[in-house]
């Protein structure tokens, strides 16, 4: 059995968006749970088993999993049929990982440290900079009309959500907004919407 334990309007928001991509929202126990808000509304709920009191967390026969990133290979994998990963053994396998790590070891915190206002040269020396995430988005951007080729995948999915959170962030590169205009144009992406809408609390 498969749970989830989400917070509307949150980093869990994306894993509702892959769970509709993959046609199997109906066989999830979504379990809605408040979180700490960034403006400071909410807090961390006692029905929450994430031991950081976050989301997402994905509870798969008693396994527990957290952080996006591994829930979306996990899932993707899981329901492998639906073609929104890479499964083991598929020669682009690789560069799929690639695309789910680099999105959280560098542009979540690079795209936070910007809109922090921080600056320092051991954040430039770790993370890069915006600078260098839209330049490594263009440069694939330019070659094909999503992250791994011709079609959406769940890298693109994870990739492409901070910008609508914080469109104020997305670069002024029309390739990458192009790209940003297609994902957010798939039915997937209202639907979470209104998935999140109907489960708001309060």
């Amino acid at each position: 059995m498969l749970t989830l334990y989400h917070s509307p309007q949150t980093r869990s928001s994306r894993i509702i968006r892959l769970l509709i991509e993959l046609g199997v929202l109906d066989q999830v126990d979504v379990r809605i749970v408040t979180v700490t808000r960034q403006d400071g509304s909410g807090g961390a709920d006692p029905s929450n088993p994430h031991p950081e009191g976050k989301v997402p967390l994905l509870v798969h026969d008693g396994v527990e999993l957290w952080e996006s990133n591994a829930i979306i290979i996990y899932l993707t994998d899981l329901f492998a049929e639906k073609g929104l990963g890479r499964s083991i053994g598929d020669k682009d396998r690789g560069t799929y990982l690639s695309w789910l790590a680099w999105y959280g070891n560098i542009v979540e915190p690079v795209l936070v440290f910007t809109a922090a206002g921080l600056n320092h040269r051991y954040l430039d020396a770790t993370f890069r900079g915006a600078p260098e995430v839209a330049a490594r988005l263009s440069a694939q951007l330019e070659k094909t009309p999503y992250l791994m080729g011709s079609d959406f995948s769940a890298a693109d999915l994870l990739v492409v959500s901070p910008y609508t959170w914080m469109p104020q962030a997305t670069p002024d590169v029309q390739v990458v907004r192009d790209w940003i205009e297609r994902c957010e144009s798939r039915p997937s992406a209202r639907q979470t919407m209104e998935f999140d809408r109907a489960h708001m609390p309060g």
